[in-house]
C-alpha cells in the first residue's frame, strides 16, 4: 500500500508541515513529472516540478484555524535519494494563534483508495498522532488541550483493522490454515494460537524489545504461506494445527508492527496504541473469518470439494507463496 508521513509543527499563528512521499507514489500522481520516465526522480526533474507539487499537494493540504482560513505556501521541495523518497515542506499562515486547528488532507483523493498518511503534529509542547486516509481526511486539533486517549485508540483500532484487510499474505495464511477444515474447537485453538502469538511478537517489536529486520520476517512470512500451501495436501484437517500457527504467528506478529514503529508513537501513547492495534487486527481477523467459514462449510457440502477444489486451492496458495518469497529475497538483495 501507499505510505506518506507529515510532521506538523504549531508555532505561533504558522503550521510548518514537513511532507514525506514515495518518489512511485508521486510518479503515479504526477506522471509528466518523470521526464525521462524511468520511473524515478533526479533532483533536476523535481526542482522542475514545484509548481505541480505546489498545486497538488501544498494546495490540497486545506489548514485552517477556528474557521478562518491559513493560505499555504511551498518553502521547500527535495529528493531524498538515500531512501528513495521526495521531502516537501511547506507553511501555512493564520491570521492568529488558533485554539481549534483543522487539517484536511484532500491530496490523498489523488492516490489509490488503501494510501495512508502518518501524521504527527507538535503542538503546545505535546505530541498527537493521527493516520489519514481517503473518506477519513480531516484532523481536528485542539490546541490548548492534549489529544483525548480515546482518539488515539480509535485511530489505532481502524488501523490495526485496515492493517489486517489490506495484508493480502496475512489473509492468505489464514485461509491456507482453515482451508482444510475441522471441527469448531480445533479451528478455534488455531485461530487462539496465531492470535497468542503474534500478540507477543507485536508487543516485542513495538516496544523496541526485539527488532528483527524487515528483510528477514518479510520472506519469512512468505514461506509460512507455501509451508501451509504445501501441508494441506498431507493434512486431514485443522486438528493439530496450533503446532504450526503459533511459530508463524510469531513470525506475522513481527509484520504487524511494522504499521506501528512507522508511526514513531511518543513513548506515553504506546501502550494504548499497541492495545488498540491489536484489537483491530483481531476484530478485522474475526470478521474475515466469519465470512469464510460458513463459505467453506457451504462448499464442503460437495463430494468434489474436499478433494480437487481443496489441492487446486492449496496449489495456489503454496505458489503464491513461493513467487511472493522470492520476490521479497530479490528485493532485499
Amino acid at each position: 500500500m501507499g505510505l506518506s508521513q507529515g510532521e506538523y509543527r504549531l508555532e505561533g499563528a504558522t503550521l510548518v508541515a514537513d511532507l514525506g512521499f514515495a518518489q512511485r507514489d508521486v510518479v503515479a500522481v504526477l506522471p509528466g513529472i518523470d521526464a525521462d520516465g524511468d520511473g524515478s526522480l533526479d533532483v533536476d526533474e523535481f526542482g522542475a516540478a514545484r509548481e505541480a507539487v505546489r498545486n497538488a499537494i501544498v494546495e490540497n493540504l486545506v489548514v485552517t484555524a477556528d474557521g478562518a482560513a491559513c493560505p499555504g505556501t511551498l518553502d521547500n521541495a527535495h529528493v531524498l535519494d538515500a531512501e528513495n523518497g521526495v521531502a516537501i515542506q511547506a507553511r501555512y499562515r493564520c491570521p492568529h494563534a488558533p485554539r481549534r486547528l483543522v487539517l484536511s488532507w484532500r491530496f490523498l483523493d489523488l492516490f489509490p483508495p488503501n494510501h495512508r498518511h502518518l501524521a504527527r503534529a507538535l503542538v503546545e509542547h505535546s505530541t498527537r498522532t493521527a493516520v489519514g486516509v481517503r473518506g477519513q481526511s480531516d484532523w481536528t486539533l485542539d490546541v490548548a488541550s492534549p489529544a483525548p486517549a480515546s482518539s488515539i485508540a480509535r485511530s489505532m483500532f481502524g488501523l490495526g483493522i485496515e492493517h489486517i484487510l489490506t495484508g493480502a499474505d496475512h489473509l492468505a495464511f489464514l485461509l491456507g490454515v482453515v482451508l482444510v477444515g475441522g471441527t469448531l474447537r480445533a479451528l478455534a485453538w488455531v485461530v487462539t494460537a496465531f492470535t497468542l502469538a503474534h500478540s507477543i511478537t507485536l508487543a516485542l517489536a513495538t516496544l523496541s524489545i526485539v527488532t528483527p529486520s524487515a528483510g528477514i520476517v518479510e520472506p519469512l512470512i512468505a514461506l509460512s504461506i507455501a509451508y501451509v500451501g504445501v501441508e494441506n495436501f498431507f493434512v486431514a484437517d485443522a486438528g493439530k494445527r496450533w503446532r504450526i500457527t503459533f511459530p508463524f504467528g510469531l513470525i506475522h506478529g513481527f509484520g504487524f508492527a511494522g504499521a506501528l514503529r512507522e508511526i514513531a508513537l511518543p513513548a506515553a501513547q504506546v501502550p494504548i496504541a499497541l492495545v488498540s492495534f491489536n484489537l483491530g487486527v483481531e476484530a478485522g481477523q474475526l470478521g474475515v473469518l466469519a465470512l469464510v467459514l460458513p463459505v467453506l462449510a457451504l462448499a464442503r457440502r460437495s463430494p468434489q470439494f474436499d478433494g480437487r477444489a481443496v489441492k487446486f486451492m492449496s496449489f495456489a496458495i503454496a505458489a503464491g507463496g513461493f513467487v511472493l518469497f522470492v520476490v521479497r529475497v530479490v528485493k532485499t538483495t
